[in-house]
């Protein structure tokens, strides 16, 4: 994938640029520092995909992002230290909401994410049925039992997210952000009221800020007595030292 990073703060461009190094598959292809920069940038490079910031000089990332005439339009990723923007972000299709500073792990999901929405966006395109299956998608959630899933805000109303489309779950201060395989959805909730409403489905809650799927689950990993989760998409969770029995059963680890 070819990447336009946009950020006023040449430290965090820094930061991002040591991350994009060691993530396979992918291209940093130029930067910029605000949002008429980055719009400039995406009209001659036409990148797959761009980190953007959201707080920066003059037009801002969301902005920035709503003006966006290119086609195919790249994939979004925002990068922001503030929580409170996360529901406009979705608003225009961000593929993803990461808040600084950011991780490595969560960055390199995020690609991922990205490049898996691009690829089915093209195949979509190609055989010439994205509006049928974007309507038997939409038509599939309204159909869902009230149980089976979570009514998200979006711009124009409200989008139901089926628990089985759900990867994995994790905190994000007032907020939880539901990862699926195509995307991440915010939504306003607890988790302990998370708890209650995924009980008997197929996600465990592994630590106090996290659910996961656990046939998502690629790899164990054990350091210093703690567990680490690795997710088929990369990302990495962290078990909690309460919910590792419970862990190990659902695995069928020894």
């Amino acid at each position: 994938m070819r990447v336009l990073l946009v950020d006023d703060e040449a430290l965090a461009l820094d930061r991002l640029r040591t991350f994009f190094a060691d993530i396979e598959g992918v291209e940093v292809v130029g930067q910029a520092r605000d949002g008429d920069e980055a719009l400039e940038q995406i009209q001659q490079l036409t990148p797959d995909l761009v980190i953007l910031d959201i707080q920066m000089p003059g037009r801002n990332g969301l902005r920035a992002a709503a003006d966006i005439a290119v086609e195919p339009r790249p994939e979004i990723v925002f990068v922001t230290a503030h929580e409170h923007y996360a529901p406009d972000a979705f608003d225009v299709d961000a593929a993803d909401y990461l808040l600084k500073p950011v991780r490595f792990d969560r960055l390199r999901q995020a690609v991922e994410r990205a490049r898996r929405r691009r690829r089915l966006r093209e195949q979509a395109e190609r055989a010439g049925k994205l509006e049928e299956e974007v309507s038997a998608l939409r038509s599939g959630a309204s159909a869902a039992r009230d149980d089976a899933g979570f009514w998200v805000p979006e711009r124009d109303g409200q989008r139901r997210v089926p628990i089985e489309m759900i990867d994995w779950i994790e905190a994000a201060r007032d907020y939880v952000l539901l990862h699926t395989n195509v995307r991440s959805h915010l939504l306003r909730t607890t988790m302990s009221a998370l708890e209650e409403k995924l009980a008997g489905s197929p996600l465990i809650r592994v630590h106090r800020s996290a659910f996961v799927r656990p046939d998502k689950v690629v790899e164990v990993k054990r350091a210093n007595r703690s567990l680490t989760l690795v997710l088929s998409d990369g990302a990495n969770v962290q078990v909690g030292p309460s919910y590792v029995d419970g862990l190990r059963d659902a695995l069928g680890l020894p």
